[in-house]
């Protein structure tokens, strides 16, 4: 098993799509300013895009590559990249691939071995399902990693929390913090949906995201900007 270490997270959600890589992002400029040396990670990815120049990219690794300030195809930022968005063990099959949690096990010890701290970013919940025995629940509790919950500001995040937070407990695995993400449209009851999540989740609140700015919000398939990614890292505090 990897040793845990302080500046390390696995960054979990609610769901899809409710921020987790805005906040894996945004983490990750935090912890430059600070002086560490860090990269973001991710298992797999689903859903691919061409650039102007041909070449295929996953917007999530995109970002996280913006965010840790490395060159296109500078490093492998994620063993298995499927082109299809959708649930990834799904994909793979379709396409006659096998996932293999040993294999994401391996890549990430390889970026462990080269930063001081690693980000790594679920796909969809915490629960994801790789292949037919393992899913991202165990590729979490294998890492041995603080977990920091994102949770979309959206009817029903009350109860996905709550479950998410049972299940990672459950792995015998810590939450460092969580952070709530507004998305695209505030929720009716905002703060009164806060306060019912603070009051119910003994983790730390790392912050509050608000609903981003027109000028901030991502273009679709596209990565993050650094602008973006630069507001969100105003709204969060690194775990203590």
């Amino acid at each position: 098993m990897i040793l845990n270490t302080s500046l390390s997270y696995f960054v979990t959600g609610t769901d899809t799509e409710v921020g987790k890589t805005l906040v894996s992002a945004a983490l990750i400029l935090k912890l430059r300013e600070s002086g560490t040396h860090v990269i973001g990670f991710k298992p797999v990815v689903a859903g691919t895009f061409l650039d102007d120049f041909g070449n295929k990219l996953n917007e999530d690794v995109e970002a996280l590559r913006i965010a840790s300030h490395l060159l296109s195809n500078e490093l492998s930022l994620c063993p298995y990249v499927l082109d299809d968005a959708a649930a990834p063990h799904l994909v793979a099959q379709k396409n006659g691939i096998s996932l293999d949690g040993a294999v994401i096990l391996n890549a990430f010890n390889l970026a462990r071995n080269a930063f001081d701290s690693v980000i790594v970013e679920g796909a969809g919940g915490f629960l994801v399902p790789i292949n037919d025995q393992e899913d991202l629940g165990d590729i979490a509790q294998a890492m041995n990693l603080p977990v920091i919950l994102v949770v979309g500001m959206r009817l029903g995040c009350i109860s996905h929390a709550l479950l998410t937070c049972e299940a990672i407990q459950l792995r015998n695995l810590s939450i460092a913090g969580w952070v709530a993400n507004t998305l695209s449209e505030e929720m009716p009851l905002l703060n009164e949906n806060l306060q019912t999540l603070k009051n119910r989740i003994s983790a730390p609140f790392l912050g509050l995201i608000p609903t981003l700015p027109k000028n901030l919000q991502k273009l679709e398939k596209l990565p993050y900007s650094l602008e973006t990614m630069q507001y969100a890292a105003q709204h969060l505090k690194l775990p203590q």
